[in-house]
């Protein structure tokens, strides 16, 4: 069965915690990804750090960018993750 956002598209995004640090995922439905991170049923990180409120995002074509991204998004320093942000 096919998601709703524009059916095929992935998506990374990064998410801002109550405690001021980040999580960067990525899914083929956004909406309700962040919808469980929210709600307290998302990663198990986000939920000790709620609340969460999306403040960026990326959409790609497959799941395989979209987690080559992730990945590389993970890796760079806090301060260039806020500059990302910008």
């Amino acid at each position: 069965m096919k998601k709703t956002n524009n059916e095929n598209s992935w998506v990374t995004y990064v998410l801002k915690c109550g405690d001021g640090s980040l999580y960067t995922g990525s899914t083929n439905d956004l909406k309700s990804r962040v919808e469980k991170h929210s709600s307290g049923n998302g990663a198990k990180y986000t939920r000790s750090h709620l609340p969460v409120s999306l403040v960026f995002f990326e959409k790609f074509p497959d799941r395989s960018q979209a987690s080559k991204r992730e990945a590389e998004i993970k890796k760079l320093p806090r301060k260039m993750k806020l500059a990302l942000l910008k």
